[in-house]
């Protein structure tokens, strides 16, 4: 079987070594990778470092091996090039056409997908001309993920970090599967993990759920191309090219999604949000006694308040057609079974889709805390699509597909 062929492309920023994890991804999971330096990385990162980890020479210009016309061969024969570190400079030649050394010449040879992730100062990423850049890029199916925030060289932090090399490669991997870039200017809002409810400063109420899934939809959104943007509880990594919003208590997240989705296009509520809350929170740890009561009141329903919100204000709550998707975590009783209880849920809230799987003890196959899934996503049109169990990133991928059928045209 001929090996996916990836051209990584490195420009001379100082995340320039993080692109070495990117590389032992890449390479680790069977991918046949071709590193183009510029002459700016290879002050930061060594050609021999490259070539050892690649296992193939490296060169940052057209003259070596000139008579196997690399600048063309390599463009012409990936499967993938990805930038990583894109800077400010890199962006702005790549947009414009400059071919002055071997990347930009392989760039414009290119007909398979580019992924650049862009890596500078807050300051440089937030100029006019660098926004201009990308938004030219991107204009011609070029996927620019969104850098991450954190710190940067010296004691400055902002927007600017390369995303983490493993979420790096794993959308990566996606868009060589054939990932469709079908959300391209599409705003997503994502929400994931289980929230907590706190007692006291030590004690709180919660659930099992990891987040897993919540990531899973992120990546894979922002995989096709659109800007995610993901209100969490869980401590997962970031996925490369999403913002995260970090959120712990249903209020908090509530919050969060509320003002989020007032410009989304698409809102995914994956998080498992608790459905009650003490009535008080102590300040003090609870001392320990033969029993203890607490009083509950319900958390808001997020989802329904997101249809209510649709439905009421068509123009200031939501942009036109945004797809509303809920998750709904079951178990079979005598009431229902599982699929039973799904519809009913999915008439009470009134969302577009609704991800029904089952959730049972620790080492259940399908739920919270594994890294597979199973579901049946249940429409409002009455319609329903069965997900056999595999990894949540294929669950990911069926909801988005849903999702995506639902959007009205751009």
């Amino acid at each position: 079987m001929t090996r996916p062929r990836v051209v990584l492309g490195v420009a001379g920023g100082i995340a320039a070594y993080k692109a070495v994890e990117l590389l032992r991804q890449l390479t680790e999971t069977g991918h046949d990778v071709t590193v183009v330096p510029t002459r700016a990385a290879l002050a930061f990162v060594g050609a021999p470092t490259w070539a050892a980890l690649s296992g193939k020479p490296v060169a940052d210009d057209v003259w070596t091996d000139v008579h196997e016309v690399p600048h063309v061969r390599l463009g012409q024969a990936a499967d993938l090039v990805v930038v990583a570190p894109a800077t400010a400079d890199l962006l702005a030649k790549a947009a414009h056409g400059l071919a002055d050394d071997l990347l930009g010449n392989v760039l414009l040879t290119a007909r398979c997908p580019v992924v650049m992730a862009p890596a500078m100062h807050t300051e440089m990423w937030e100029h006019p001309a660098t926004r201009a850049n990308v938004a030219l890029l991107r204009a011609r199916g070029v996927l620019v993920v969104e850098p991450a925030v954190g710190r940067l060289t010296g004691a400055d932090s902002g927007k600017g970090r390369l995303p983490d090399p493993v979420e790096l490669a794993a959308l990566c991997r996606q868009v060589l599967a054939g990932t469709p870039q079908d959300l391209v200017g599409r705003r997503v809002v994502v929400s994931a993990g289980g929230t907590r409810e706190h007692l006291d400063p030590v004690r709180f109420l919660g659930n099992r759920s990891s987040g897993k899934q919540g990531y899973a939809l992120a990546r894979a959104a922002a995989a096709r191309g659109a800007e995610v943007v993901l209100v969490s509880t869980a401590t997962l990594p970031d996925p490369a090219g999403v913002t995260v919003r970090r959120v712990v208590s249903a209020l908090e997240l509530r919050d969060a999604v509320l003002a989020e989705a007032k410009e989304a296009d698409v809102v995914v509520m994956a998080a498992a949000v608790a459905d009650y809350r003490p009535v008080e929170r102590l300040t003090t740890k609870r001392k320990k006694t033969s029993s203890m009561t607490v009083e509950l009141v319900q958390n808001p329903d997020v989802l329904a308040e997101l249809v209510a919100l649709r439905a009421r204000d068509q123009t200031a709550a939501r942009r036109p057609g945004q797809v509303l998707v809920g998750f709904a975590a079951e178990t079979g009783d005598a009431d229902a079974g599982v699929l039973g209880h799904g519809r009913a849920k999915l008439a009470r809230k009134g969302c577009d889709l609704l991800v029904v799987n089952e959730v049972g003890e620790t080492g259940h196959p399908t739920g919270f805390e594994g890294d597979q899934n199973a579901a049946t996503v249940l429409a409002a049109d009455g319609s329903s699509v069965d997900v056999p169990l595999g990894s949540k990133d294929a669950l990911a991928a069926v909801v988005l597909d849903l999702v995506a059928a639902r959007l009205p045209l751009a």
